[in-house]
Protein backbone atom coordinates (compact mmCIF):
# COMPACT_ATOMS: atom_id res chain seq x y z
CA UNK A 1 0.00 0.00 0.00
CA UNK A 2 1.65 3.27 -0.82
CA UNK A 3 2.59 5.76 2.14
CA UNK A 4 1.10 9.20 1.37
CA UNK A 5 3.01 11.29 4.03
CA UNK A 6 1.95 15.60 4.12
CA UNK A 7 3.87 17.89 5.84
CA UNK A 8 2.11 21.02 6.57
CA UNK A 9 3.51 23.84 9.23
CA UNK A 10 5.75 27.44 8.67
CA UNK A 11 8.91 28.01 6.41
CA UNK A 12 11.70 26.84 8.83
CA UNK A 13 14.58 24.59 9.68
CA UNK A 14 12.51 22.15 11.22
CA UNK A 15 9.94 22.25 8.26
CA UNK A 16 12.83 21.54 5.55
CA UNK A 17 14.34 18.70 8.05
CA UNK A 18 10.81 17.30 8.11
CA UNK A 19 10.62 17.34 4.13
CA UNK A 20 14.47 15.43 4.39
CA UNK A 21 13.08 12.56 6.65
CA UNK A 22 10.06 12.13 4.42
CA UNK A 23 12.16 11.69 1.62
CA UNK A 24 13.82 8.45 3.57
CA UNK A 25 10.71 6.51 3.25
CA UNK A 26 8.70 7.63 0.17
CA UNK A 27 9.44 9.42 -3.12
CA UNK A 28 7.28 12.00 -3.18
CA UNK A 29 5.35 13.56 -0.28
CA UNK A 30 2.47 16.44 0.10
CA UNK A 31 3.82 19.96 1.16
CA UNK A 32 2.65 23.08 2.25
CA UNK A 33 3.62 25.67 3.98
CA UNK A 34 2.58 28.88 5.72
CA UNK A 35 5.39 31.49 4.42
CA UNK A 36 6.69 34.32 6.99
CA UNK A 37 4.56 37.49 6.27
CA UNK A 38 6.19 39.52 8.94
CA UNK A 39 8.85 41.58 7.66
CA UNK A 40 12.83 41.17 8.98
CA UNK A 41 14.20 43.65 11.19
CA UNK A 42 16.29 45.28 8.79
CA UNK A 43 12.73 46.13 7.03
CA UNK A 44 13.86 43.23 4.09
CA UNK A 45 11.12 40.76 3.17
CA UNK A 46 12.16 36.95 3.51
CA UNK A 47 12.87 34.82 0.97
CA UNK A 48 10.21 32.41 -0.86
CA UNK A 49 10.74 28.40 0.63
CA UNK A 50 11.77 26.39 -2.30
CA UNK A 51 9.76 23.17 -2.67
CA UNK A 52 12.02 20.03 -1.82
CA UNK A 53 12.98 17.56 -4.22
CA UNK A 54 10.24 15.42 -4.57
CA UNK A 55 7.48 17.13 -2.98
CA UNK A 56 3.85 18.19 -4.39
CA UNK A 57 4.04 21.84 -3.49
CA UNK A 58 0.22 22.67 -2.54
CA UNK A 59 -1.15 25.87 -2.03
CA UNK A 60 -2.93 26.98 1.53
CA UNK A 61 -4.10 30.12 2.52
CA UNK A 62 -4.26 29.33 6.57
CA UNK A 63 -6.94 32.29 7.08
CA UNK A 64 -9.80 30.15 5.07
CA UNK A 65 -11.50 26.95 5.82
CA UNK A 66 -11.96 26.36 2.49
CA UNK A 67 -8.40 26.49 1.69
CA UNK A 68 -8.02 24.05 4.77
CA UNK A 69 -10.50 21.75 3.08
CA UNK A 70 -9.23 22.10 -0.15
CA UNK A 71 -5.73 21.29 0.83
CA UNK A 72 -7.02 18.00 2.13
CA UNK A 73 -8.08 17.02 -0.69
CA UNK A 74 -5.20 18.39 -3.18
CA UNK A 75 -3.05 16.28 -0.91
CA UNK A 76 -5.36 13.06 -1.00
CA UNK A 77 -5.45 13.49 -4.49
CA UNK A 78 -1.79 13.52 -5.55
CA UNK A 79 -0.98 10.39 -2.84
CA UNK A 80 -3.78 8.50 -3.05
CA UNK A 81 -4.38 8.72 0.53
CA UNK A 82 -3.04 10.45 3.02
CA UNK A 83 -1.45 8.09 5.77
CA UNK A 84 0.45 10.82 8.11
CA UNK A 85 0.10 14.17 8.31
CA UNK A 86 2.93 15.83 10.21
CA UNK A 87 2.12 19.48 11.20
CA UNK A 88 4.78 21.84 12.23
CA UNK A 89 4.19 24.92 14.28
CA UNK A 90 7.49 27.13 13.99
CA UNK A 91 6.09 30.56 14.33
CA UNK A 92 8.52 33.37 13.07
CA UNK A 93 9.58 35.75 15.21
CA UNK A 94 8.34 38.98 15.40
CA UNK A 95 10.73 41.73 17.20
CA UNK A 96 8.61 44.93 18.24
CA UNK A 97 7.03 46.37 21.35
CA UNK A 98 3.23 46.70 22.24
CA UNK A 99 2.87 49.93 20.97
CA UNK A 100 4.40 49.67 17.40
CA UNK A 101 2.39 46.48 16.61
CA UNK A 102 0.55 47.04 13.91
CA UNK A 103 -3.18 45.79 13.03
CA UNK A 104 -1.88 44.26 9.87
CA UNK A 105 0.88 42.58 12.11
CA UNK A 106 -1.98 41.20 14.62
CA UNK A 107 -4.04 40.35 11.88
CA UNK A 108 -1.11 38.40 10.24
CA UNK A 109 -0.65 36.25 13.50
CA UNK A 110 -4.20 35.45 14.33
CA UNK A 111 -4.65 34.32 10.60
CA UNK A 112 -2.07 32.65 9.83
CA UNK A 113 -0.58 31.52 13.14
CA UNK A 114 -3.62 30.82 15.35
CA UNK A 115 -6.67 30.50 13.36
CA UNK A 116 -5.25 28.80 10.54
CA UNK A 117 -4.07 25.45 12.67
CA UNK A 118 -7.56 25.17 13.86
CA UNK A 119 -8.98 25.13 10.42
CA UNK A 120 -5.96 22.39 8.95
CA UNK A 121 -6.24 20.20 12.17
CA UNK A 122 -10.06 20.24 12.32
CA UNK A 123 -10.10 18.80 8.38
CA UNK A 124 -7.57 16.57 9.07
CA UNK A 125 -9.17 14.90 11.90
CA UNK A 126 -12.46 14.52 10.07
CA UNK A 127 -10.37 12.78 6.98
CA UNK A 128 -8.93 10.61 9.12
CA UNK A 129 -12.01 9.49 11.25
CA UNK A 130 -13.91 9.08 7.67
CA UNK A 131 -10.76 6.92 6.79
CA UNK A 132 -10.29 4.86 10.28
CA UNK A 133 -6.77 4.70 9.88
CA UNK A 134 -3.81 7.19 9.80
CA UNK A 135 -1.73 9.28 11.69
CA UNK A 136 -1.90 13.10 12.55
CA UNK A 137 1.45 14.62 14.33
CA UNK A 138 1.55 17.97 16.31
CA UNK A 139 5.11 18.71 16.36
CA UNK A 140 5.26 22.18 18.64
CA UNK A 141 9.19 22.90 19.64
CA UNK A 142 9.32 25.17 22.57
CA UNK A 143 10.44 28.56 22.10
CA UNK A 144 11.90 30.61 25.14
CA UNK A 145 10.03 33.81 25.89
CA UNK A 146 13.24 35.92 26.85
CA UNK A 147 14.09 35.50 22.81
CA UNK A 148 14.77 39.44 22.57
CA UNK A 149 16.07 40.77 19.54
CA UNK A 150 19.18 41.74 21.64
CA UNK A 151 20.43 38.52 23.73
CA UNK A 152 21.43 39.87 27.65
CA UNK A 153 19.93 43.52 26.04
CA UNK A 154 16.79 43.90 28.52
CA UNK A 155 16.14 47.15 26.11
CA UNK A 156 15.57 44.87 23.16
CA UNK A 157 12.10 44.10 21.84
CA UNK A 158 11.16 40.76 22.72
CA UNK A 159 9.61 38.46 20.35
CA UNK A 160 6.15 39.30 20.67
CA UNK A 161 4.90 37.03 18.32
CA UNK A 162 6.43 33.47 18.24
CA UNK A 163 5.65 32.42 21.21
CA UNK A 164 1.45 33.69 21.73
CA UNK A 165 1.16 31.46 18.20
CA UNK A 166 2.87 28.91 19.99
CA UNK A 167 1.34 28.76 23.30
CA UNK A 168 -2.56 28.43 21.32
CA UNK A 169 -1.28 25.93 19.27
CA UNK A 170 -0.05 23.89 21.85
CA UNK A 171 -3.21 24.57 24.21
CA UNK A 172 -5.34 23.26 21.35
CA UNK A 173 -3.11 20.05 20.16
CA UNK A 174 -3.37 18.95 23.82
CA UNK A 175 -7.33 19.19 23.40
CA UNK A 176 -6.68 17.16 20.44
CA UNK A 177 -4.78 14.42 22.09
CA UNK A 178 -7.22 14.27 24.45
CA UNK A 179 -10.27 14.29 23.03
CA UNK A 180 -8.45 11.53 20.14
CA UNK A 181 -7.76 9.04 22.71
CA UNK A 182 -9.02 6.18 21.69
CA UNK A 183 -9.93 6.86 18.60
CA UNK A 184 -9.50 5.10 14.88
CA UNK A 185 -6.70 7.25 14.26
CA UNK A 186 -3.39 7.92 15.93
CA UNK A 187 -2.76 11.26 17.45
CA UNK A 188 0.89 11.91 18.20
CA UNK A 189 2.34 15.51 20.12
CA UNK A 190 5.87 16.08 20.00
CA UNK A 191 7.92 19.05 21.84
CA UNK A 192 11.79 19.77 22.37
CA UNK A 193 13.64 21.49 24.23
CA UNK A 194 17.80 22.15 25.20
CA UNK A 195 20.42 21.86 22.34
CA UNK A 196 20.50 19.65 19.46
CA UNK A 197 19.88 19.85 15.79
CA UNK A 198 16.32 20.06 13.78
CA UNK A 199 17.47 16.92 11.54
CA UNK A 200 18.18 15.16 15.01
CA UNK A 201 14.40 15.96 16.22
CA UNK A 202 13.03 15.00 12.63
CA UNK A 203 14.48 11.46 12.35
CA UNK A 204 13.06 11.06 15.82
CA UNK A 205 9.54 12.16 15.63
CA UNK A 206 9.76 10.25 12.34
CA UNK A 207 11.14 6.65 13.80
CA UNK A 208 8.00 6.97 16.38
CA UNK A 209 5.43 7.95 13.87
CA UNK A 210 7.15 4.45 11.85
CA UNK A 211 6.39 2.10 14.80
CA UNK A 212 3.21 3.19 15.24
CA UNK A 213 2.68 2.22 18.47
CA UNK A 214 -0.47 2.37 20.20
CA UNK A 215 0.46 3.28 23.70
CA UNK A 216 2.39 5.76 21.74
CA UNK A 217 -1.07 7.89 20.91
CA UNK A 218 -2.75 10.31 22.22
CA UNK A 219 0.17 12.09 24.66
CA UNK A 220 3.08 14.10 24.27
CA UNK A 221 7.00 12.59 23.31
CA UNK A 222 9.66 14.81 24.97
CA UNK A 223 12.97 15.14 22.37
CA UNK A 224 15.17 16.59 25.25
CA UNK A 225 18.27 18.06 23.02
CA UNK A 226 16.90 20.31 20.59
CA UNK A 227 15.91 23.99 21.72
CA UNK A 228 14.80 26.10 18.53
CA UNK A 229 17.06 29.42 17.87
CA UNK A 230 15.63 31.47 15.50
Amino acid sequence: MTRGILIAGNQSPLFSAASAEALKRVEHFASAHIPNRFPLPDGGVPPEARAAKGAFPLSWNPASPISARTLVVAAENRLRQISDAIVICSPPAVFKTAETLTPEDIDVLVNDHIKGWFFLIRELSLYFRRRGAGSLSLIAPEIALDGGAGAGNKSAPADIAGPSAAASFRAFAQGVLASQSGGPFQTFGFTAAETGSEGDFAAWFFKIIDEGAGKNSGRWHKYPRLKIFR
